[in-house]
């Protein structure tokens, strides 16, 4: 019982069952942002400029390609890459489908789409929404 005591008392450590200050408390000021903050959803000059850099890497026709884009007024970016190999849809046209990133401030998120050649040889993008895992 000796041997018990003696090993409490030198190893640095107190408690007592009654002394509710000895417990830590966080303050208001001390809690950080760990919620994560509403993600900025794409504006539609975001979703253009992202189109546009989809229709330009479709049309260079390359595996292993990505395409960059920014929106200079809204500070949005992020890269636009082909997956997968391109498909006929039912209307015999060629088509092809993508991710594209998202990055805007603290927000990152992707985005699916699809886009088909035209009779003029041109990417029309028909599909362009948040990526659903």
């Amino acid at each position: 019982m000796t041997i018990i005591l003696i090993g409490l008392g030198t190893g640095g450590c107190s408690f007592s069952r009654n002394d509710k200050s000895a417990y830590a408390k966080a303050e208001d000021s001390d809690l950080t942002g760990s919620i994560a903050m509403p993600a900025r959803a794409p504006t539609e000059t975001d979703l253009a400029f992202a189109r546009n850099a989809a229709s330009d890497v479709l049309s260079k026709n390359d595996k292993d390609s990505s395409q960059h884009w920014e929106n200079p007024d809204t500070g949005a970016r992020g890269s636009v890459t082909p997956i997968a190999q391109s498909y006929a849809a039912e209307d015999g046209r060629k088509c092809r489908d993508f991710l594209a990133s998202y990055v805007n401030g603290s927000t990152e998120s992707w985005l699916q789409g699809a886009g088909c050649q035209s009779s003029r040889g041109s990417w029309e993008i028909h599909t362009l929404k948040p990526w659903r895992s």
